[in-house]
């Protein structure tokens, strides 16, 4: 026998949507940033010192860059509408903007993977700014 009732779609509250697309883009943050352990010589140069964050300062710096995302995730749900709504589009056209500039950098074939992240991560972040800027006014 075949069921055939309809399956109920509940309409998904846009803090909500926001907080995975947050959680969605820093994971793939984060497979970027493991996969490219894999590529040739990164560990080498991590373990040489040789690398992009060979200092406390771009450390530091890149800690709190990549940690914005992660927070974004909390705050999508927490924050009253009209500053969740701004930060969501600052951010999101900020990250959008990084990963363009990354994405078309880090183009060879060792680093398709980054480019493939890269696109995924802009289409996810473009989705945050639509998101919020259609955010229902009441």
């Amino acid at each position: 026998m075949k069921n055939t009732a309809k399956l109920e779609d509940v309409k998904v509250n846009v803090k909500i949507i926001l907080a995975g697309l947050w959680a969605s883009v820093t994971l793939c943050y984060l497979y970027g940033d493991y996969f490219e352990l894999y590529t040739p010589g990164k560990a080498w140069g991590l373990v040489e010192g040789d690398n992009l964050l060979n200092s406390p300062v771009k450390l530091l710096a890149a800690s709190v860059i990549l940690a914005i995302p992660a927070v974004m995730v909390f705050l999508s749900l927490i924050l009253k509408p009209t500053l969740n709504r701004i930060l969501n589009i600052v951010f999101g056209i900020f990250f959008t903007a990084i990963m363009l500039l990354v994405g078309i950098s880090s183009f060879s074939d060792w680093y398709l993977f980054y480019t493939f992240l890269g696109a995924l991560e802009c289409i996810i972040t473009i989705l945050i700014i639509k998101y919020a800027w259609n955010w229902k006014r009441i």
